[in-house]
């Protein structure tokens, strides 16, 4: 019996579909995405269970890292013109949706870049999110 690698298909459902950890287990990954590190190890995985005597096509092993470093690129271009577009924020007056939903208007001071996202800083009021704000003057 041979090994059977996990092919495209189920590399792209395991990244959607949440599975269920085996008794005792700690899940490591709770909400299921898959980040460069993921990727590369469950690549080295399929590469270590593959048959030496069939071994997998190479190409698709290729193709694969090639559409995630794609994906990877956008990501990073669209986090670019978000921190972009906040810079350009700074200064200008703004209104935002603040706590218990109450509009807030303010001029932004400072942009942060942080791992969840980008965020402002209006008048001393920190993690200003750009989806909050609803309008700029």
């Amino acid at each position: 019996m041979t090994a059977n690698p996990l092919t495209t298909a189920n590399a792209a459902s395991a990244t959607s579909a949440t599975t269920t950890p085996a008794a005792g287990a700690t899940p490591t990954n709770p909400s299921g995405m898959l980040g460069q590190n993921d990727f590369l190890k469950l690549m080295i995985a399929q590469l270590q269970a593959q048959n030496p005597l069939e071994p997998g096509n190479s190409n698709e092993y290729i193709n694969e890292l090639a559409q995630f470093t794609q994906v990877e690129q956008m990501t990073n271009m669209a986090s670019a013109n978000e921190l972009s577009g906040a810079v350009q924020l700074i200064g200008r007056k703004v209104s935002y949706n603040g706590t218990a939903g109450a509009l807030v208007t303010g001029t932004v001071e400072s942009v942060q870049s942080t791992a969840t996202g980008t965020t402002v800083t209006v008048e001393g009021t920190s993690g200003v999110t750009l989806s909050s704000i609803t309008d700029v003057e």
